[in-house]
């Protein structure tokens, strides 16, 4: 399985709502594309202070490398992406991505 993490700084003129809509967008692919076995998403709610500004994240989980490959060249995640980086502060420097090989 592959855990693919995303974590963001969305411009602060982007609202609640705004944030919601994305992240609903981004859900869908879950129904949508085989392979998405879990989508979770939210707020930063570490004590830690460590989260360098990133202040929402995400997690996807894929059957494996094949459906994590399919999904990031699918025209749906191309356009919920392209909306997530057009609410970023710095557009795509307002994120970090990184996949996990998960037993």
């Amino acid at each position: 399985m592959i855990r693919h993490c995303v974590f963001v700084n969305f411009k602060a003129s982007v609202d609640d709502a705004e944030r919601s809509a994305i992240f609903a967008q981004l859900a869908d692919l879950k129904h949508t594309l085989s392979g998405v076995l879990a989508a979770d998403f939210g707020p930063n709610i570490s004590p830690e202070g460590l989260g360098k500004g990133l202040t929402h994240g995400f997690v996807m989980d894929f059957l494996d490398a094949a459906a994590r490959d399919a999904y990031l060249v699918a025209p749906a995640h191309q356009a919920a992406g392209a909306r997530l980086v057009a609410a970023l502060e710095g557009g795509i420097d307002g994120l970090i991505v990184f996949d996990l090989a998960v037993a």
